[in-house]
């Protein structure tokens, strides 16, 4: 996972360059652009601030399930590891309890 740094500035808000094409046009808002101004920008404000944050959980999200990965991971190759010592250990068992009858068996006859 890689994470990208964005910066995106809030305030204050620059108007968008006109076209050629649009520099003759007159808009008409209506309500005023104050008004709209007044509504807009508190708006846009919030539903920046909350997609800050939704990423930010997304984030957290991200980085847990590859925390919980690479430990799933070395939980499974520790399992592995000692599957292996256990299976070394007993097969060392069997043989010296083998060695210890067979040593038996030879004194008995001998």
């Amino acid at each position: 996972m890689t994470q990208i740094l964005h910066v995106n500035r809030v305030l204050p808000v620059e108007p968008m360059e006109a076209e050629e094409d649009d520099s003759n046009i007159e808009y008409l808002y209506e309500p005023s652009e104050d008004v709209l101004l007044e509504a807009l920008l508190p708006m846009s404000l919030k539903v920046f601030f909350y997609r800050a944050l939704l990423e930010s959980a997304a984030s957290e999200h991200g980085a847990r399930m590859t925390a919980m990965e690479s430990a799933s991971g070395n939980a499974g190759e520790m399992i592995s590891k000692l599957s292996i010592k256990y299976n070394r250990l007993r097969q060392a068992s069997i043989t010296t309890e083998l060695m210890e009858v067979v040593s038996g068996a030879e004194a008995l006859k001998g």
